[in-house]
């Protein structure tokens, strides 16, 4: 372990060694070049804002220059010292604003500062977002790697707002693409966990359903690595959305999109704000023939009709300047046809049917989500801040087999069906103790009732494993399950100077479900600017992660014995919770102005690795554990935004190992689990290279984009020994918002999805814990138009 830091740190130092120069470079030119430093005032609306006072300050404080913006909204600051500068901007009527602006050796700087009227809008505007400055007060990121997706980012997807919110993570460092919509962030398997404004989001079982939607999501942050002691339980990585509130823009839109494999979407949203009270409300209804990854390279699959309607509404309302109530409803419904491979033999034999063509099977599944989260923020004085929420979750899951088809290919048909209701608190605070520490608390407990049923047809068998009869028997099983999940942190963010923080803490969790466990996981993160240019992070966390209670069946072994749904092998060991230790190191630099690179290097070392399979027809998943596990890689990072010219780069090396499977054994096949319980295996998940890059450009009114992604290959073969072929999927998008049309404002937007026609496998059926080949979208042309209003 020791050899890897020091390989990774090697690594990071070698990267950091190219920067260097650039920095000797601008320390050498401060004294001979200074730059200028330009921007525009606008407000909410976009207008431009004349005669607004803007001041200038050094990093330390002081005042460097003062002046006014022009007529058009813009103002400048010329023979300024290379340097970290904040940018503050007052005026009559409108709330502050202020930006931090970096000016290097061979270039200037350039910002945008929008200002809000404080008289249209009243106090609402104002104080929700020193309200909202306060509940992001109480998130602290110190040490961790973040990856930040904002509105612009999304508008410049090829298909914008209308991305599957996957999708859209797909988009950030290390993250690999997975069949039904699954995503692996560092060589995990799922394992990520959803914030909603700062209140955690309680899982769901749905296998492959998005709950979310990106419309209603202002903003994005991943983060991964060393995780400050508030993220528990799934730590691969924090997703932690910013919804949209609602209290800027009064009005709404409706949109179409319709395209390839019968795509017919229709969304919308309507916002506003009055007397305190502001709301966010959105909806969609879609629907199209590839619900489900396509288990054959065709351009279309078979029975694979999918519908899927989503609700999301945020209210709030200031109870006084110093506190905010606020309301969050979410809603999702799937309802998928299962897609069929033609041409399959049977494998068994059933009573009165002779032929039973396989692409005629009609097996189904559906999935239904609803959330909801009472949230009180607000602060107390110059120093406190809190957030105390109350969170609901139900979510349920049918599988319905083709009871025929099912038990002549496979020997069984199940119907399953899992429901899960939880409920939860959970309390966040912030405390400024003076200028150089914030403490900061919290505590969150969840319960749920779980139920699961399993309804089988399966046929008898003799001594051999051999079918004996073609008349079906009934097996069922029930289970009903309540579990309690309880964690506490307590962590102590140090300024020690300008350059240099510290966050150290740690949190408790305790865990009662289908296993008992509990943690003490210490953390500690660093951050050092080394120049105004070039920062540092390193951070360690001591991690524990539950098994999905949601994922675990009822069913139990020994009921299938001496039918065709016998497992080969009887032992069933009970699932664990994960322990691991975690390191991370990076670095960011800012190279111009516009353009940053960051690297960044992490080992995990891991005990009762989880790792998930889909083993049945349901697409569910079924979690097992690996005795000993490891996982390191790198990430380079590249993004660059000017004007408007926006690209980014990711690329990242991972790799996964796992070694022993000590749970769940009865999945798998006797030679496999004796072969991993001698030798390290790569996860079936573990890809090696997994990169995404894309571009945008706004030009006369017209945004071009276009992106990529890049991977090497998911694992394939006996005991994950192969991997599967590499893959690039290029996407291209091109749209425009028309002001004055007949009808007002009116965006549209031109999509191609995999350009080329890309014939790739993201599964190949084989491989532990896969059960069906998946292919990858073929090329998809989408149109859509969105009238605001």
């Amino acid at each position: 372990m020791k050899t890897r830091l020091l390989r990774m740190s090697a690594l990071i130092a070698l990267a950091y060694s190219f920067s260097a120069p650039v920095y000797a470079q601008t320390t050498k030119a401060t004294s001979v070049a200074p730059k200028h430093i330009s921007g525009m005032i606008r407000d909410a609306k976009g207008r431009p804002l004349a005669d607004a006072h803007v001041d200038l300050k050094d990093a330390s404080g002081h005042a460097v220059a003062t002046t006014t913006s022009d007529k058009e909204g813009y103002f400048g600051f010329a023979d300024i010292a290379p340097g970290t500068y904040a940018v503050n901007v007052d005026k009559d009527t409108f709330a502050s604003g202020a930006e931090t602006v970096i000016v290097a050796a061979d270039a200037g700087a350039a910002t945008a500062i929008t200002l809000v009227n404080t008289q249209t809008l009243d106090e609402v505007v104002v104080t929700g977002e020193r309200l909202d400055r306060a509940r992001n007060g109480i998130l602290v990121e110190t040490g961790s790697s973040i990856y930040r997706i904002g509105q612009k980012d999304i508008a410049a997807l090829p298909q914008g707002e209308n991305t599957a919110f996957n999708q859209v993570l797909l988009r950030a460092p290390g993250v690999a693409q997975d069949s039904f919509g699954q995503l692996h962030v560092r060589g995990d398997h799922a394992d990520l966990q959803y914030r909603l404004n700062g209140i955690i989001l309680p899982e769901s079982i749905s296998g492959f359903g998005q709950t979310l939607d990106t419309r209603f999501v202002d903003s994005v942050n991943l983060l991964t690595g060393a995780l400050p002691a508030q993220y528990g339980y799934r730590t691969a990585g924090v997703v932690d959305i910013h919804t949209k509130t609602g209290q800027v823009a009064n009005g709404g839109n409706i949109g179409i999109e319709v395209g390839s494999n019968n795509t017919r979407q229709i969304s919308g949203d309507v916002s506003g704000s009055h007397d305190g009270f502001s709301y966010y409300v959105n909806g969609s209804f879609g629907a199209n023939n590839l619900g489900i990854e396509n288990p054959t390279g065709a351009s279309s699959a078979i029975h694979d009709r999918s519908l899927q309607n989503k609700g999301f509404g945020y209210f709030s309302y200031l109870l006084n300047p110093d506190t905010r109530v606020s309301l969050i409803l979410g809603t999702s419904d799937g309802r998928f046809q299962i897609p069929n491979s033609p041409g399959q033999t049977p494998s068994f034999q059933l009573d009165g049917v002779n032929n039973y063509p396989s692409q005629n099977l009609n097996e189904r599944q559906r999935e239904t989500n609803r959330y909801g989260i009472l949230a009180l923020q607000g602060v107390i004085g110059n120093d406190i801040d809190y957030q105390v929420a109350a969170f609901s979750r139900y979510s349920r899951v049918l599988f319905a087999p083709d009871n025929t088809g099912d038990l002549l290919y496979t020997g069984v048909a199940s119907r399953v069906l899992r429901t899960g209701l939880a409920n939860g608190l959970q309390a966040d605070g912030s405390y400024r103790l003076n200028d150089s520490h914030t403490v900061r608390a919290g505590i969150s407990y969840t319960r749920e009732t779980l139920k699961n049923s399993n309804d089988s047809l399966t046929f008898t068998t003799d001594a051999n494993g051999d079918q004996l009869g073609t008349t079906p028997i009934t097996i069922n099983d029930q289970g009903q399950k309540t579990t309690n999940q309880t964690g506490v942190y307590l962590q102590d963010e140090w300024k020690i100077s300008d350059r240099v923080t510290i966050n150290y803490g740690a949190r408790a969790d305790w865990l009662n479900a289908y296993v008992t466990a509990s943690q003490l996981s210490p953390r500690i993160g660093v951050v050092f600017q080394m120049t105004p240019q070039t920062t540092f992070h390193a951070g360690y966390a001591k991690y524990f992660t539950p098994p999905t209670s949601e994922l675990i069946a009822a069913t139990t072994v020994a009921s299938f014995n001496g039918t065709t749904n016998a497992s080969a092998s009887s032992q069933n060991d009970a699932v664990q919770a994960e322990s691991s230790d975690y390191f991370d190191l990076g670095v960011v630099h800012q190279l111009t102005p516009h353009f940053s690179i960051g690297l960044d290097g992490y080992y995990k070392k891991i005990k009762n690795m989880l790792d998930e399979g889909q083993f049945g027809s349901a697409l569910l998943f079924t979690p097992f554990n690996y005795a000993q596990g490891k996982v390191y890689g790198l990430e380079l990072t590249l993004n660059y935004r000017n004007d408007n010219l926006a690209g980014y780069f990711n690329v990242a090396r991972s790799v996964a190992l796992g070694k022993n499977i000590v749970s769940s054994q009865y999945n798998f096949d006797p030679d496999e689990l004796a072969y991993i319980s001698n030798h390290w295996v790569h996860v079936d998940h573990d890809q090696s290279i997994t990169a995404s890059t894309g571009i945008s450009y706004l030009w006369q009114g017209t945004t071009y984009s276009a992106d990529a992604l890049f991977g090497s290959g998911l694992r394939s073969g006996f005991a994950n020994t192969e991997h599967l072929p590499s893959y690039t999927e290029v996407n291209l998008g091109v749209s425009r918002t028309f002001k004055d049309s007949p009808i007002g404002k009116l965006t549209a937007r031109l999509s191609v999805i995999n350009l080329f026609d890309r014939v790739y496998e993201i599964r190949d059926g084989s491989g532990v814990g896969v059960g069906a080949p998946q292919f990858g979208q073929r090329r998809g042309l989408y149109v859509g138009l969105t009238k605001s209003f």
